[in-house]
């Protein structure tokens, strides 16, 4: 159904992106492609779509594709039935059922006649029921953005399948929903996703490296499962590339010195036994070059180890290398922070939620706020913050530093760069040297220090503000995080999951990630 054959893709700017990549996929199977940020699965997926083509390689697919896109900006100008493709069918439909019987509309609808009555079917099991098609696509939220082009797959009964981070934006219902499409559905899949429970569900997964794709026969658990076996044997590896090294710079050590002996003696010998002067120099230069191929020698061996080496630790995960130094707040556990009384919002002259809110947040808990899309999770985190204020009812702050966190990490200032990012956190007064070692930590590098914010993937963003958090003097008594997950790769939600489980504080979250919440230790719901 798909092959890649010896596919290379090079930017315009020469920058080589991956290559050597051979995949084949069968009809019916279901792939996960997972890899770090900027790795280049969606270049690859582009490629399989042919958005773009390959810089070497070729690839073959003689399957009917759809495409379920991560990112919806392109197409927010369009109407709702342009963005589907589906504009010219219905219109052709509807002309010859005016009696226009014009080649044109026949060879535009192609026989497909039940077209409109899977548009609406569609719709319907998506809970889009009513939908006015000729809206344009900005007129939807994320979430009825992403539910549309979920029903596009009914719509279009493609062969192929292509999935880009789909539950992006998805209430839990329509998670569900999702996962219920990719256990039973005999459609052929590839997805790219951070969903742990999602990644579950398929039994291959395709890890995309700059040198190739590797295949693992099983799901997202017994790939992490092999990958920590592999890691275990790189660890292993690297000690030993160690012991290598240290041995050769020893035996280069004693080789040394023991020539240097032999030469030492060598001489007092020639001048003992009289040796002419030029002889001597002769003898002199003849040892001179043994001893330097000598040295030559090692210090090949010791280079090629050393390499070897370097190369063996480049496979390490980040999160190996990453240590968490969160400082914590000072308040002491179960104090009030935040107290609600019978609170509401209105929009206009209606009232967000039928029944007044009330609830307390105590220090050191770990709370998620849950509710379908449009249930009003982000204003309630607003009306915390106190950047809303209720239309009825009273709500009580008792808190002292509290700090917000999107699925764009938008608190960092995109014109500074990532040192005078880090700098404006800088509230217990560490030298600029200090500064620099907390960058590295978090694999910001000196070539990364004058990059602008704005210049971060996602996952930088996140790694960012982790380090700011370390630089202030104390840590926030709240941490609200909204969706942190959404716009991450797997590895920077291992790395964004460990700081937080080491963070003391109070917890507020809003996910759709039940794993996610699992792992930080979630332990109340404030339903909505």
């Amino acid at each position: 159904m798909l092959y890649l054959q010896n596919v290379s893709y090079t930017f315009p700017n020469k920058h080589l992106l991956f290559s050597g990549l051979n995949l084949s996929i069968k009809k019916g199977e279901k792939i996960a492609l997972v890899g770090n940020n900027g790795v280049g699965k969606s270049t690859l997926l582009q490629l399989i779509t042919r958005q773009i083509i390959p810089s070497e390689g070729q690839i073959f697919c003689n399957a009917k594709l759809y495409t379920v896109p991560q990112h919806f900006g392109q197409l927010n100008d369009l109407s709702i039935e342009d963005a589907l493709q589906i504009s010219s069918k219905l219109k052709a439909l509807h002309a010859i059922l005016d009696g226009d019987a014009s080649v044109e509309n026949y060879d535009a609808l192609a026989d497909d006649w039940d077209i409109e009555h899977r548009v609406l079917e569609a719709l319907q099991d998506w809970h889009l029921p009513e939908l006015d098609l000729t809206k344009k696509l900005s007129s939807l939220s994320g979430g009825q953005k992403t539910k549309l082009f979920l029903a596009g797959i009914k719509i279009h009964q493609p062969d192929l399948v292509i999935m880009d981070e789909p539950s992006n934006h998805l209430d839990s219902t329509s998670r569900e929903q999702l996962y219920q499409y990719i256990s039973h559905t005999n459609q052929t899949l590839i997805v790219v996703s951070h969903d742990r429970t999602l990644l579950n569900l398929l039994l291959k997964i395709c890890e995309l490296t700059p040198t190739g794709i590797k295949l693992y026969g099983g799901n997202y658990q017994f790939f992490k499962e092999q990958k920590a076996l592999e890691l275990t044997a790189l660890s292993e590896d690297v000690l030993e590339k160690e012991k290598a090294i240290r041995k050769a710079k020893d035996k280069e050590r004693e080789t040394s010195e023991r020539q240097q002996k032999l030469d030492a003696r060598g001489k007092g010998k020639q001048a003992k036994s009289g040796v002419a002067r030029i002889m001597m120099n002769t003898l002199r230069n003849s040892a001179e070059n043994s001893t330097a191929k000598l040295k030559d020698t090692h210090a090949q061996k010791i280079g090629g180890l050393q390499s070897e080496l370097k190369d063996l630790r480049a496979g390490i995960p980040a999160l190996d290398q990453m240590k968490f130094q969160f400082d914590y707040s000072n308040l002491h556990k179960g104090k009030t922070l935040v107290r609600a009384l019978n609170i509401n919002y209105s929009f206009g002259t209606k009232k967000l939620w039928s029944n007044p809110l009330n609830f307390e947040i105590l220090s050191g808990e770990r709370i998620a706020i849950t509710g379908n899309n449009g249930s009003g999770k982000t204003t309630l985190i607003q009306l915390i913050l106190g950047k809303l204020q209720a239309c009825e009812g009273e709500i009580f702050r008792f808190y002292n530093a509290i700090i917000y966190i999107d699925q764009d990490y938008s608190v960092l200032q995109n014109q500074l760069s990532v040192f005078q990012q880090a700098e404006s956190f800088n509230s217990g007064h560490l030298e600029g040297h200090e500064i620099k070692i907390r960058l590295n930590r978090f694999l910001f590098h000196k070539d990364d220090w004058d990059k602008t914010c704005a210049q971060l993937s996602g996952g930088e963003r996140m790694r960012l503000l982790l380090c700011c958090l370390t630089i202030q003097r104390n840590a926030p008594d709240i941490i609200i995080l909204d969706e942190p997950t959404n716009n991450l790769d797997i590895q920077n939600v291992d790395i964004l999951t460990a700081a937080i489980k080491d963070y003391q504080g109070t917890l507020i979250v809003i996910s759709h990630d039940e794993v996610f919440k699992k792992e930080i230790g979630i332990h109340r719901n404030i339903q909505l």
